[in-house]
């Protein structure tokens, strides 16, 4: 495996801190606090060991990268990051090719503890009832081994394993529930699983769509987009938006995609429900039963030709831009209109956005 070393530029401003060494280069220092801000993972390059986190303030002004091995000196975060999830004071930063999760104070990215035992694979996290939960695919070319890890928060150590269909990705938790995407693995998922908390066993199945890849709830209900399955598989669908009702685990509603039609990456916020479609962006609202035709605005004019990863927050649109997954990515301000606020230059793989407030 190469380590790729990074090379840390002291930023022009009266924001930032600065130390000389003897041959006066400059070295970042840390902020000293990540609050009131977004907090961005680059995955980084799989098998690399070059997954890193960058912060934004709120008001654009502050903006750093590297900030865990800036603060924690000598320690990197290690391969692939996947996801984060935020608890309390912490960040519990989900990494899929080390196989472990590094738990840091979100606030100060001081190191807190390693979970390194009982993860095989592990995609995303959420929490409920005082636990937290990992998905976890296993051997990819196993559809038998799929399991969501259940992790006590005061030992830092996966307590249980919850036994769920091939391909957990995407999970969330609400009213002390989770809901688990089955995206596939390697394969086509359709269908969501529900967890009982109390019991830690799965107590429900709804299918939902070919290849299930975003969640978000709204109002008691959960909105899915459904990607379908891509123009290689041995045969293509279209993308779904599917709303359950969560009050008895039911479909209520089902809006195709036109053929050929991929969407992905769902936020919403208020009424407005957003997604992706390569590079473009689209906005309609929870209760509309047909599909905009037209994208609220597309990211083409930044050279992105496919949106890696999207977040909508405080009337601000995120976009990642993986760029060409080797180099440092690019992040994206818009307003919720489409004009272009800023852009920054973060680490390899842009791969989430996580708000720090």
């Amino acid at each position: 495996m190469n380590f790729k070393k990074v090379v840390l530029l002291a930023l022009l401003s009266p924001f930032f801190f600065a130390s000389c060494n003897k041959d006066d280069d400059k070295i970042e220092a840390p902020l000293g606090a990540y609050d009131n801000g977004v907090l961005i993972l680059n995955q980084g390059g799989f098998g690399h060991g070059d997954a890193s986190l960058s912060y934004v303030s709120n008001d654009y002004v502050t903006f750093q990268n590297n900030i865990f091995s800036l603060v924690n000196p000598g320690k990197t975060l290690g391969d692939t990051g996947q996801d984060i999830g935020l608890y309390n004071d912490l960040a519990f930063v989900v990494l899929n090719y080390s196989n472990k999760i590094e738990v840091i104070n979100r606030y100060t990215m001081v190191h807190v503890a390693t979970i390194d035992s009982g993860l095989s694979n592990p995609r995303f996290i959420a929490f409920a009832n005082g636990k937290g939960y990992v998905t976890n695919w296993g051997n990819g070319g196993s559809a038998t081994d799929d399991y969501v890890a259940v992790v006590n928060l005061s030992t830092y150590l996966v307590s249980s394993k919850i036994p769920v269909v091939e391909g957990p990705e995407r999970i969330l938790e609400y009213n002390n529930k989770i809901y688990v995407a089955h995206q596939g693995g390697y394969g086509y998922g359709k269908t969501i699983s529900v967890i009982n908390t109390d019991s830690n066993t799965v107590s429900a199945t709804i299918e939902v769509g070919d290849v299930p890849n975003s969640l978000e709830v709204n109002n008691g209900n959960l909105y899915v987009v459904c990607g379908g399955k891509p123009v290689y598989a041995a045969s293509e669908t279209a993308g779904k938006l599917v709303k359950v009702n969560l009050a008895n685990n039911t479909v209520s509603s089902t809006v195709n995609f036109a053929a050929a039609t991929h969407p992905s990456n769902l936020d919403i916020e208020g009424n407005d429900v957003y997604y992706t479609v390569g590079a473009d962006i689209f906005k309609t609202n929870v209760s509309a039963t047909t599909l905009p035709t037209t994208a609220l605005f597309s990211t083409t004019a930044q050279g992105v030709y496919g949106v890696y990863s999207f977040a909508v927050k405080n009337n601000a649109i995120y976009v990642g831009d993986a760029v060409d997954y080797s180099s440092n990515g690019k992040v994206y301000v818009y307003s919720t209109t489409g004009t272009l606020n800023k852009s920054y230059t973060v680490g390899v793989i842009p791969a989430g956005f996580y708000f720090n407030e």
